[in-house]
Protein backbone atom coordinates (compact mmCIF):
# COMPACT_ATOMS: atom_id res chain seq x y z
CA UNK A 1 0.00 0.00 0.00
CA UNK A 2 1.03 3.53 -0.45
CA UNK A 3 2.12 6.10 2.45
CA UNK A 4 -1.18 7.92 1.93
CA UNK A 5 -3.06 4.22 2.04
CA UNK A 6 -1.28 4.02 5.77
CA UNK A 7 -2.00 7.74 7.10
CA UNK A 8 -5.72 7.15 5.94
CA UNK A 9 -6.13 3.62 7.87
CA UNK A 10 -4.24 4.58 10.31
CA UNK A 11 -6.26 7.74 11.25
CA UNK A 12 -9.53 5.30 10.49
CA UNK A 13 -8.44 2.87 12.39
CA UNK A 14 -7.47 5.50 15.31
CA UNK A 15 -11.24 7.21 15.10
CA UNK A 16 -12.89 4.04 15.08
CA UNK A 17 -11.06 1.37 17.92
CA UNK A 18 -10.97 4.62 20.34
CA UNK A 19 -14.15 6.23 19.85
CA UNK A 20 -17.22 4.64 22.73
CA UNK A 21 -19.02 1.31 21.42
CA UNK A 22 -19.81 -1.36 23.07
CA UNK A 23 -16.89 -3.07 23.23
CA UNK A 24 -14.56 -0.46 24.79
CA UNK A 25 -17.97 0.11 27.14
CA UNK A 26 -18.29 -3.23 28.19
CA UNK A 27 -14.43 -3.45 28.73
CA UNK A 28 -14.71 -0.48 30.82
CA UNK A 29 -17.57 -1.84 32.91
CA UNK A 30 -16.52 -5.80 32.90
CA UNK A 31 -12.93 -4.44 34.95
CA UNK A 32 -14.67 -2.10 37.10
CA UNK A 33 -16.85 -4.71 38.59
CA UNK A 34 -14.11 -8.00 38.13
CA UNK A 35 -10.99 -6.62 37.85
CA UNK A 36 -8.80 -6.86 34.83
CA UNK A 37 -8.20 -10.50 34.76
CA UNK A 38 -11.62 -11.21 34.27
CA UNK A 39 -12.23 -8.47 31.83
CA UNK A 40 -9.06 -9.76 29.53
CA UNK A 41 -11.34 -12.22 28.42
CA UNK A 42 -13.56 -10.58 26.44
CA UNK A 43 -11.06 -7.80 26.05
CA UNK A 44 -8.84 -10.50 23.89
CA UNK A 45 -12.33 -11.75 21.83
CA UNK A 46 -13.39 -8.36 20.51
CA UNK A 47 -9.98 -8.31 18.18
CA UNK A 48 -10.46 -11.69 17.56
CA UNK A 49 -14.25 -11.87 16.52
CA UNK A 50 -13.47 -8.64 14.82
CA UNK A 51 -10.59 -9.84 12.80
CA UNK A 52 -12.87 -13.09 11.73
CA UNK A 53 -15.45 -10.43 10.61
CA UNK A 54 -13.16 -8.54 8.64
CA UNK A 55 -11.79 -11.76 6.67
CA UNK A 56 -15.53 -12.77 5.81
CA UNK A 57 -16.07 -9.65 4.64
CA UNK A 58 -13.02 -9.20 2.29
CA UNK A 59 -14.11 -12.65 0.72
CA UNK A 60 -17.83 -11.09 0.50
CA UNK A 61 -20.27 -12.18 3.21
CA UNK A 62 -20.02 -8.63 3.49
CA UNK A 63 -21.53 -7.95 0.31
CA UNK A 64 -24.51 -10.42 1.55
CA UNK A 65 -25.34 -8.44 3.95
CA UNK A 66 -25.31 -5.11 2.34
CA UNK A 67 -27.54 -7.14 -0.41
CA UNK A 68 -30.62 -8.90 1.67
CA UNK A 69 -31.68 -5.59 3.60
CA UNK A 70 -33.28 -8.23 5.99
CA UNK A 71 -30.23 -9.88 6.77
CA UNK A 72 -28.80 -6.47 7.58
CA UNK A 73 -32.10 -5.70 9.67
CA UNK A 74 -31.38 -8.76 11.52
CA UNK A 75 -28.15 -8.06 12.74
CA UNK A 76 -29.52 -4.80 13.44
CA UNK A 77 -32.31 -5.84 15.68
CA UNK A 78 -30.11 -8.98 17.32
CA UNK A 79 -27.41 -6.44 18.56
CA UNK A 80 -30.02 -3.85 19.95
CA UNK A 81 -31.75 -6.83 21.91
CA UNK A 82 -28.47 -8.28 23.03
CA UNK A 83 -27.12 -4.82 24.39
CA UNK A 84 -30.38 -4.08 25.84
CA UNK A 85 -30.18 -7.32 27.57
CA UNK A 86 -26.74 -6.21 28.90
CA UNK A 87 -27.58 -2.63 29.99
CA UNK A 88 -30.39 -3.84 32.18
CA UNK A 89 -28.40 -6.38 33.98
CA UNK A 90 -25.54 -3.80 34.52
CA UNK A 91 -27.84 -1.11 35.38
CA UNK A 92 -28.89 -3.12 38.45
CA UNK A 93 -25.26 -4.56 39.91
CA UNK A 94 -24.81 -2.34 42.79
CA UNK A 95 -21.80 -3.96 44.48
CA UNK A 96 -18.29 -5.52 43.03
CA UNK A 97 -19.08 -9.04 42.26
CA UNK A 98 -22.52 -8.49 42.33
CA UNK A 99 -23.06 -8.84 38.23
CA UNK A 100 -22.10 -12.50 38.04
CA UNK A 101 -21.61 -14.86 34.81
CA UNK A 102 -25.10 -15.28 35.05
CA UNK A 103 -26.40 -11.81 35.51
CA UNK A 104 -23.76 -10.63 32.55
CA UNK A 105 -22.67 -13.07 30.41
CA UNK A 106 -19.84 -11.53 28.59
CA UNK A 107 -16.60 -14.07 28.47
CA UNK A 108 -14.46 -14.77 25.05
CA UNK A 109 -17.27 -16.57 22.94
CA UNK A 110 -20.17 -13.83 23.81
CA UNK A 111 -17.37 -11.34 23.06
CA UNK A 112 -16.53 -13.01 19.85
CA UNK A 113 -19.52 -13.28 18.51
CA UNK A 114 -20.96 -9.43 20.01
CA UNK A 115 -18.59 -8.95 16.89
CA UNK A 116 -21.30 -10.21 14.63
CA UNK A 117 -23.98 -8.09 16.24
CA UNK A 118 -22.32 -4.77 16.62
CA UNK A 119 -23.01 -2.76 13.24
CA UNK A 120 -20.75 -0.60 13.91
CA UNK A 121 -18.37 -3.56 14.34
CA UNK A 122 -19.71 -4.62 10.63
CA UNK A 123 -19.55 -0.83 8.82
CA UNK A 124 -15.96 -0.45 9.80
CA UNK A 125 -14.74 -3.82 8.33
CA UNK A 126 -16.86 -2.99 5.08
CA UNK A 127 -15.36 0.55 4.69
CA UNK A 128 -11.86 -1.37 4.89
CA UNK A 129 -12.43 -3.79 2.74
CA UNK A 130 -14.26 -1.67 0.44
CA UNK A 131 -11.63 1.09 0.40
CA UNK A 132 -8.36 -1.16 1.09
CA UNK A 133 -9.04 -4.72 -0.63
CA UNK A 134 -11.36 -5.24 -2.75
CA UNK A 135 -11.22 -5.38 -6.52
CA UNK A 136 -7.25 -4.77 -5.96
CA UNK A 137 -4.45 -7.22 -7.63
CA UNK A 138 -2.83 -7.42 -4.74
CA UNK A 139 -5.82 -7.78 -2.17
CA UNK A 140 -4.66 -11.12 -0.58
CA UNK A 141 -1.54 -8.99 0.14
CA UNK A 142 -3.45 -6.11 1.73
CA UNK A 143 -5.29 -8.40 3.76
CA UNK A 144 -2.99 -9.14 5.53
CA UNK A 145 -1.24 -5.82 5.97
CA UNK A 146 -4.39 -4.54 7.30
CA UNK A 147 -5.71 -7.41 9.45
CA UNK A 148 -2.48 -7.45 12.19
CA UNK A 149 -3.03 -3.25 12.41
CA UNK A 150 -6.67 -3.61 13.31
CA UNK A 151 -6.42 -6.41 15.27
CA UNK A 152 -3.86 -4.34 17.35
CA UNK A 153 -5.92 -1.06 17.27
CA UNK A 154 -9.12 -3.38 18.33
CA UNK A 155 -6.40 -4.84 21.51
CA UNK A 156 -4.94 -1.69 22.91
CA UNK A 157 -8.33 0.42 22.74
CA UNK A 158 -10.19 -2.27 24.70
CA UNK A 159 -7.20 -2.91 26.73
CA UNK A 160 -7.11 0.83 27.55
CA UNK A 161 -10.92 1.15 28.60
CA UNK A 162 -10.48 -2.07 30.56
CA UNK A 163 -7.45 -0.57 32.58
CA UNK A 164 -9.64 2.26 33.15
CA UNK A 165 -12.48 0.51 34.59
CA UNK A 166 -9.43 -1.26 36.69
CA UNK A 167 -7.77 1.38 37.93
CA UNK A 168 -11.33 2.85 39.16
CA UNK A 169 -11.99 -0.51 40.64
CA UNK A 170 -11.66 0.45 45.07
CA UNK A 171 -12.80 3.75 44.37
CA UNK A 172 -15.89 2.62 42.42
CA UNK A 173 -16.57 0.09 46.05
CA UNK A 174 -17.30 3.01 48.13
CA UNK A 175 -20.94 4.00 48.66
CA UNK A 176 -22.49 4.05 45.51
CA UNK A 177 -20.58 5.04 43.40
CA UNK A 178 -20.31 1.87 41.52
CA UNK A 179 -24.40 1.63 41.37
CA UNK A 180 -23.82 5.29 39.19
CA UNK A 181 -21.12 4.12 37.82
CA UNK A 182 -23.03 0.84 36.53
CA UNK A 183 -26.29 2.77 35.16
CA UNK A 184 -23.75 5.09 33.65
CA UNK A 185 -22.29 2.69 31.44
CA UNK A 186 -25.87 0.86 31.01
CA UNK A 187 -26.95 4.75 29.89
CA UNK A 188 -23.51 4.01 27.50
CA UNK A 189 -24.93 0.74 26.07
CA UNK A 190 -28.44 2.41 25.68
CA UNK A 191 -26.75 5.80 23.79
CA UNK A 192 -25.34 2.66 21.31
CA UNK A 193 -28.05 0.79 21.02
CA UNK A 194 -29.77 4.17 20.01
CA UNK A 195 -27.18 5.30 17.33
CA UNK A 196 -26.94 1.48 16.00
CA UNK A 197 -30.75 1.65 15.29
CA UNK A 198 -30.57 5.32 14.00
CA UNK A 199 -27.80 4.91 11.97
CA UNK A 200 -29.18 1.50 10.91
CA UNK A 201 -32.38 2.44 8.69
Amino acid sequence: MTRDEWIALLVLATAASFTPGPNTTLSTALAANFGLRRALRFVLAVPVGWGVLLLACAWGVGALVLAFPLLRGAIVIGGAAYLLWLAARLARSAQLGQARAEQLQVGFAQGVALQFLNIKAWMLALAIVAGWIAGRPDAAARTAQVLPLMLIFGLASNLTYAAVGSLLRHWLAQGRRLLVFNRCMAAALLATTAWMLWGAW
